[in-house]
């Protein structure tokens, strides 16, 4: 598997989130509650820094990203356990433990922001240990 493979992957899985929480907000009219501004706060960034890092090839990308992927996990994950609890509150006026909307029955906005944080540490974790030399089926474009 290549790292430019990798990083692409990951670039577009956090673009499609960025895109989501824009249709969610202005195509839907959803106001994004206090944890969902977090979640946005550490998911934007990750398309420009994903991106640069898969135009050139630089499996040390995840040095950058992984930190805002882990708190990302952090964030929705709280956000998702907030909405199962009965009574639970956040924010100023409670918001966050509202769902605003549903698909297929079982997807929240705070479970997909969840799985996209999930699926982007899955890959900079492979290029982690791919740098580290512990997974050899990873090369960079220069390696081949």
């Amino acid at each position: 598997m290549r790292v430019r493979s990798v990083l692409g992957a990951c670039t577009i899985v956090a673009a499609v989130a960025t895109a989501g929480s824009l249709w969610f907000s202005e195509g839907l009219g959803l106001v994004p509650c206090e944890l969902c501004w977090y979640q946005r706060i550490l998911m934007y960034p990750l398309v420009v820094i994903l991106g640069v890092g898969t135009l050139e090839n630089r499996t040390g990308t995840w040095r950058t990203a992984l930190p805002l992927a882990g708190l990302g996990i952090g964030v929705s994950a709280y956000h998702v356990a907030i909405q199962l609890s009965p009574g639970a509150t956040c924010g100023l006026d409670g918001a966050c433990t509202a769902v605003q909307w549903r698909g297929f029955g079982v997807f929240t906005i705070p479970r997909l922001s969840l799985t996209a944080f999930l699926l982007v540490t899955i890959g900079l974790l492979a290029l982690a240990l791919a740098e580290r030399g512990t997974a050899g089926a990873f090369r960079s474009d220069a390696d081949r």
